[in-house]
């Protein structure tokens, strides 16, 4: 496996500018969110072309392109995967009617609990993978399960109400019947009392367990490198919050997504499956990713516009 770029003031160079976009993005209005999602996605552009032009300064042109093409491919696959997990997050939301007002502390927690999630499988994932190479095909077989399962229900709608979590959760816990502002406890006749919000809370962060398994098996099929698979996943990530907002009445528009990202997940676990036998240059897997989820958007847009979504 080759050295890791990442050093010490790298990474803590990368963890200020990750904690300024944070406070960035917490304080970004929810009305002007296309034009921050745009910021977002600029920011991780400049950040690959920046990293780009690090490496060929020490490590010579055709590493830097080879680092720099695993940095965006990772980027395209996590940023579908993230807004895959936008979507089940608006229909937590649709489902619990979480005011608008209320979704903003929950979406910081879902942020922050989705980066906490991906540093520490990375690392899990990254070591794993440098004791035993074998651990690449139980990965790989984890994709190719996901992509199947996404598939499958991509035309179903979620069951929610038979979710085994919420109804554990409403078993076991005092639940109120409606909110009490951004608060996840209240009491309530001398006894403690969980809010709606606080199922919603911890279904969404539920989800970001199950997309940082996904998406850590994606990134490492992509690259073994922690730095270039933490500050993709990180970026993909950040503006979320945002991303939440503006999608939050187009998740009809782009009901064709979920397939592409099947189609990806399949792809790229057969790819992490394969890879002792048939290698498939990062070039040509960044193309295949890239005309996959092109394919699906534009299919979803085609759609909508021939069937406008009811309102």
């Amino acid at each position: 496996m080759p050295k890791s770029i990442g050093n010490p003031g790298l990474y803590a160079s990368f963890t200020v500018l990750v904690i300024v976009l944070l406070v960035v993005d917490y304080k970004a209005g929810a009305r002007e969110t296309a034009g921050w999602s745009v910021v977002w996605v600029t920011i991780a552009l400049a950040f690959g072309a920046l990293f780009w032009w690090y490496l060929d300064s020490i490590e010579g042109p055709e590493a830097a392109r080879t680092r720099a093409l695993e940095y965006f491919t990772g980027y395209l696959i996590e940023k579908a995967l993230a807004v895959y997990n936008v979507f089940v997050w608006i229909t937590l939301f649709q489902y619990f009617a979480v005011p608008a007002v209320l979704q903003r502390r929950v979406l910081l927690y879902a942020v922050l609990g989705a980066i906490v999630m991906r540093a520490i499988l990375i690392w899990l994932g990254a070591l794993l993978l440098a004791r035993f190479h074998w651990v690449l095909y139980p990965f790989g077989l984890l994709l190719l399960a996901t992509g199947v399962k996404v598939q499958l229900l991509a035309g179903r709608e979620p069951d929610l109400a038979g979710n085994p979590l919420l109804r554990w959760m409403r078993r076991r816990l005092r639940i109120t019947e409606r909110y009490h502002g951004e608060r996840f406890f209240v009491p309530l006749q001398g006894q403690r009392h969980a809010t709606p919000l606080f199922l919603v809370l911890v279904l969404v962060e539920a989800t970001d367990l199950v997309f940082a398994l996904d998406a850590t098996s994606a990134i490492l099929a992509v690259t073994r490198d922690p730095f270039i698979v933490f500050s993709s996943n990180i970026f993909a990530i950040l503006g979320l919050r945002t991303m939440s907002f503006l999608l939050a009445g187009m998740a009809q528009r782009f009901h064709l997504l979920k397939y592409g990202l099947a189609a990806v997940l399949v792809f790229i676990g057969a790819r992490m499956l394969l890879l002792d036998v048939l290698g498939i240059p990062i070039g040509i897997a960044l193309g295949v990713v890239g005309l996959m989820l092109a394919a699906a958007v534009a299919a979803s847009l085609m759609a909508s516009r021939a069937d406008p979504p009811r309102r």
